[in-house]
């Protein structure tokens, strides 16, 4: 099938230039224009697509080639961008920075694969004419960049003139318009990242605070323009021999928070009806037929999870009986014996694994990795891959065992997760959307449970 959203890529030449500030503004205005948009994010990142959500009430998908392949990118932005008027790809770190020291998985890999034009969102302070050097250096870095404009941040109002002549003179860059500094719109961030938007009580008031400002001072009409000069593009849709009709339990809240929508989304076109239920509010696991436990915060909840002690009992009841479950990153924590708090103090949690949790002082593991299993487990036979991520500060006495990661280009493995025929657990992420068969095995593995031929003991780990 073939495809062509108008559509367009915010990047910057590095982290912190302001990108979801700049793409919820523009989105929050054209939403208040009548537009009707899409949003997605480069990359695995899960925060930033909650705030797209709630510009746009509506799902944001995550683009990322390592974890998902070019064709299953290309599926979700056709699908995630039908019936609208205007998509928009938030880009991840610097505009080129990718593997190591080479561009690939990038911000311009994916503008690449996706013949999608590129708009840069820089930071001026402290520059002046320095600013065209970026800017050509970043436009000329490679011959197809795709950058076709700027859009200026956390700029004075009167600087704005200066600025845009200092570019348009020295750069072959058309000038989009700026945001000037908005402290009352900042999001605040912690150790994973921005806090998530959930928990920002006044988030539709900075929302449309930052839609007002960019119809003042970004040039829409423009934008617009620039994104319906993208090429179209091919791709394959998602399509299954076999439905199912399976009840799967997703924790969701404040701790259980990291799901990709569309992988998800996945899980429901084989069938699997989602059942969320919030083990924080200590509501009990539901009638199911499997268990999803999602990343996200455990250690700023500890004490309140601790304390639901029929939850925790009922879950371990439950994946220890064999119902199908996978749990990563918080959601593995979360099966363990227990977790540390700041005071090293241990806090009871499922006891489904005997691992003891703990918080460290900087990122454990960070990045993709390649999980190759050493055995038949609930999401794929033994020798197979799976494409994962990893972003923790936390550690555990038991990561597991039962696939061996490994970096891009074999410069580190290690062991991890624990699986067996009923059970995926560690810390690494993936995407059922660019795993689909590990979506069916997990959905089949659901329907064998349902009608009682699932294994009823989990394997010694």
């Amino acid at each position: 099938m073939t495809a062509n959203p108008p559509r367009i890529l915010f990047a910057a030449p590095g982290s912190e230039s302001g990108k979801t500030l700049a793409a919820c503004a523009v989105l929050s205005a054209l939403r208040g224009k009548g537009v009707e948009s899409a949003a997605f994010k480069c990359g695995p990142d899960y925060i930033d697509p909650m705030f797209h959500r709630k510009v746009l009430e509506k799902s944001a998908a995550n683009l990322d080639l390592f974890l998902m392949g070019a064709d299953a990118c290309r599926r979700l932005l056709a699908e995630g961008s039908s019936g609208a008027s205007f998509s928009l790809i938030e880009g991840v770190m610097g505009y080129y920075d990718g593997l190591g020291r080479t561009d690939r998985y990038s911000s311009y890999y994916l503008a690449r694969e996706m013949s999608t034009p590129v708009v840069l969102i820089v930071d001026c302070s402290g520059m002046a004419v320095t600013l065209a050097a970026i800017l050509n250096g970043m436009v000329s870095y490679r011959s197809d960049s795709a950058i076709k404009g700027v859009i200026f941040n956390r700029i004075k109002p009167g600087m704005y003139a200066f600025y845009r002549s200092v570019v348009e003179e020295n750069t072959p860059l058309k000038v989009l318009g700026f945001l000037p500094e908005m402290p009352d719109c900042r999001f605040d961030s912690r150790h994973l990242g921005l806090i998530t938007a959930d928990e920002i009580g006044d988030i539709q008031s900075k929302m449309e605070k930052l839609g007002a400002q960019a119809v003042k001072s970004i040039d829409l009409d423009a934008l617009m323009q620039i994104a319906r000069s993208a090429g179209s593009f091919s791709y394959m849709p998602l399509t299954f021999d076999r439905q199912f009709d399976v009840k799967i339990a997703v924790a969701q809240d404040r701790v259980f928070c990291f799901y990709y929508r569309n992988g998800l989304a996945v899980l429901e076109k084989l069938g699997a009806r989602l059942i969320f239920f919030s083990p924080l509010a200590g509501e009990p696991l539901p009638a199911c037929d499997g268990l999803l436990l999602g990343g996200g915060y455990p250690e700023l909840y500890l004490e309140q999870l601790s304390k639901n002690s029929d939850v925790l009992a009922g879950i371990r009841k439950a994946v220890l009986s064999g119902m199908p479950c996978v749990a990563e990153c918080g959601g593995f924590l979360f099966l363990q014996k227990g977790m540390r708090n700041a005071h090293d103090k241990l806090l009871p949690m499922v006891g489904a694994l005997e691992g003891e949790a703990f918080m460290t002082d900087g990122l454990k593991r960070f990045g993709y990795v390649k999980l190759t299993a050493k055995c038949d487990n609930l999401l794929c036979a033994a020798g197979e891959s799976l494409s994962a991520h990893e972003f923790h500060y936390s550690d555990s006495t038991f990561c597991g065992d039962s696939f061996t990661a490994e970096k891009p280009g074999g410069t580190r493995q290690y062991a991890c997760i624990a699986a067996g025929p009923t059970l995926f657990a560690g810390y690494p992420h993936i995407h059922f959307a660019g795993q689909p068969k590990a979506a069916v095995r997990f959905v089949a593995a659901c329907a064998a449970f349902q009608a009682g031929n699932s294994p009823r003991h989990m394997p010694d780990f």
